[in-house]
Parts: C-alpha cells; sequence; structure tokens
C-alpha cells in the first residue's frame, strides 16, 4: 500500500474530528433529552459538529479532485457525513484501498507498472 499523501492524511484528521464531534453532539443530546441535565453538550458540540461538517465535506471535496477518486467514491464519502461515525469507516475504506494516496502511486502499484513483466501462461 502507498503511503498516504498530505491531502490524503488531511482527509482523515479531518474525517475524524468529524466523528469525535458527532460523539461529541449524540452525548450532548443524551444529557440534554434523556437525563435533562444540562443543555451545554448540545451547545457546545452543536456548533463544533457544524464546523467540522463543513470543514469535512470541503476537503472531501479537494480530496476527491486531487486524489481522483470518481464519482462513486465521492459521493459515497459525502454521504458518510451524515450518519453519526460513519467518516471513520469511510478514511478507514479509503486507505485499505490506497485512495488516499497521490494517484501516481497508486497507479504504479505492484502489477501495474509498464516495466513490469507479466507471466501470462
Amino acid at each position: 500500500m502507498p503511503p498516504m499523501s498530505r491531502t490524503g492524511r488531511l482527509f482523515a484528521v479531518v474525517a475524524v474530528i468529524e466523528a469525535c464531534t458527532w460523539a461529541g453532539l449524540l452525548a450532548g443530546m443524551f444529557l440534554k433529552h434523556v437525563t435533562e441535565t444540562t443543555d451545554a453538550g448540545v451547545w457546545l458540540f452543536g456548533r463544533l459538529h457544524g464546523a467540522a461538517f463543513l470543514a469535512y465535506v470541503v476537503v472531501a471535496l479537494v480530496a476527491a479532485v486531487r486524489l481522483r477518486w470518481g464519482a462513486f467514491r465521492t459521493l459515497v464519502t459525502l454521504a458518510a457525513g451524515v450518519p453519526p461515525l460513519t467518516t471513520l469507516l469511510v478514511e478507514r475504506w479509503l486507505r485499505r484501498t490506497g485512495h488516499l494516496a497521490d494517484p501516481a502511486a497508486r497507479d504504479a502499484g505492484p502489477g501495474r507498472g509498464s516495466d513490469e513483466l507479466v507471466d501470462v501462461r
């Protein structure tokens, strides 16, 4: 697996931040609506999550263009920002499949280089 690009690392960090703020917002909603103790968590994490979500969308679009993801991968990545904690799954998927690496490094992976001989027996 090729190393992550700078854009890929930025995407990974923002995806984790987006998931953490989602978790904080869920905890805040539990405290506000279930235990009825405080709404401070919703107040704080609502704002943080809103900013993190917008950052996630922008960084995902930039990464989609720079890392040449294609329409399907881009749409799945954007849709992952809506359900709680799904950005973690998408980040893992993109990392595992090498789509957080520079496209040139990804495309020149094992078996794809033009200077390699392939045995077709």
